[in-house]
């Protein structure tokens, strides 16, 4: 048993991926990032550079919160205005193509709130500066593809928000 233990570690260990050049070159994360703004701004209908991201994790789901940086910047703040409310009902419904035509990828999480999209409640609020889309779910492998999903964006949109789980205002 413990020799079948050691193999399985091994074999794990040996097709696990191995980073490459271009994962520590960093041009080719200054590209990504470039790509995923650029996507960005397409599939949300907003500038990226004027505005900002936040992705909250809670304990009962979290937010996604979108706001201009310059107050006086109307037409980026109601283009956040269509965009989140649309994407609050994509979600609802269990469609998560805007995400992964942004980022390019299957985001972490996504195929498990399509799955679970009965056990999420998405709910757009308007805010000053933008709008939010407040998370909420009590179900627990729901509750856990909502944070996976989070910690992606806060990753891949560079907003150093917070990973850790904290209560909702």
């Amino acid at each position: 048993m413990k020799a079948a233990v050691i193999t399985v570690a091994f074999v794990a260990l040996a097709v696990a991926p191995v980073p490459t050049a271009a994962q520590h070159d960093p041009s080719a994360h200054a590209a990504h990032h470039a790509a995923v703004d650029a996507r960005g701004a397409r599939v949300m209908g907003f500038d990226q550079a004027r505005t900002v991201h936040h992705f909250r994790l809670y304990e009962d789901g979290g937010a996604i919160d979108v706001a201009v940086t310059d107050a006086a910047d109307t037409v980026n703040r109601d283009a956040i205005r269509q965009h989140l409310p649309h994407i609050a009902r994509l979600f609802a419904e269990g469609r998560f193509d805007a995400p992964m035509l942004v980022h390019d990828t299957e985001v972490p999480g996504s195929s498990e709130l399509t799955r679970l999209k009965a056990a999420v409640r998405y709910a757009y609020v308007e805010t000053p500066a933008g709008g939010r889309v407040d998370i909420v779910t009590t179900q627990p492998e729901a509750l856990a593809a909502v944070h996976r999903f989070l910690a992606f964006q806060i990753a891949d949109h560079r907003t150093g928000d917070a990973t850790t789980v904290g209560r909702r205002p």
